[in-house]
């Protein structure tokens, strides 16, 4: 493995976080990006032992207060604790820089009359085709769609959930972190076509105090799903009234979801 340790003067990550690669090539948009990889603590002690794994969009955001916009998921932090207290056997994350000025393009699978958007299949197919195999060749995981998640806040919430509907064979945890559902409509007329099936697990989560439509519109994807027939037992819509549109909000909410979605 040729990894690397951030270098950051300021860096917050955990010893077990590292830099895949500064340069990944991503062939569905002719661009490069970085992609960071958590692994558990006990991964270079465990021999054969193989781990399921989590993709997460805005790689900026996941590990480092020094690489983030606004604050840090610390997901490294909290998996380290739910490791420490028995809660965790082991999880690999897999961490995607979001591409800034492409950030919008690349986390929309529909277009928007202002601000465009559009490129969500590709960066999916990036994933699917190309992330993923690579990560399964290189580290021990368990590749099945039960051990496989997916999970974004924000736009990364809005293309991990279309992620699940559109991949339900590669993606059956799907965190979905205060969604910006309201990009498109379009979306929801996805949710609308969704085959049942009773494998997928789905975490919704919203805050309270953010934007006025974004409980309301998470909430009415939950209740299109459960329409859809997907038992109650696959998904959690958690509303926290404190909630809000940041980081330090998903930090908090983060081990609760991964309890819900792993276990």
């Amino acid at each position: 493995m040729n990894l690397s340790r951030p270098i950051t003067k300021h860096s917050t990550a955990t010893e077990n976080v590292y830099i895949l690669s500064q340069d990944f090539f991503m062939p569905q948009f002719n661009q490069k990006r970085r992609i960071w990889i958590y692994l558990p603590p006990d991964y270079e002690s465990s021999g054969d032992k193989k781990y399921p794994v989590l993709y997460m969009q805005d790689g900026q955001n996941l590990f480092d207060v020094a690489t983030s916009f606004s604050g840090e998921w610390a997901v490294d932090n909290n998996l380290n604790a739910l490791f420490k207290a028995g809660e965790s056997q082991g999880l690999i994350v897999v961490g995607i820089d979001n591409g800034s000025d492409t950030r919008t393009y690349e986390y929309s699978p529909h277009k928007h009359p202002k601000f465009g958007g559009g490129g969500g299949k590709l960066y999916i197919d990036f994933l699917v085709n190309t992330l993923k195999p690579y990560i399964d060749t290189n580290y021990r995981t368990h590749s099945d769609r039960d051990s496989t998640g997916i999970m974004g806040s924000s736009l990364g919430g809005l293309i991990s959930f279309y992620a699940g509907i559109t991949y339900p064979k590669v993606f059956g945890k799907v965190g979905v972190f205060s969604p910006s559902f309201w990009f498109s409509s379009k979306i929801f007329d996805n949710a609308k076509k969704y085959k049942h099936n009773n494998y997928t697990k789905y975490y919704f989560l919203a805050g309270g105090r953010e934007s006025e439509s974004l409980v309301p519109q998470t909430e009415e994807m939950y209740n299109i799903l459960k329409s859809r027939g997907i038992a109650e037992d696959q998904m959690r819509m958690i509303v926290q009234h404190d909630g809000e549109h940041s980081e330090w909000f998903w930090n908090r909410e983060f081990p609760n979801a991964y309890r819900f979605l792993y276990h």
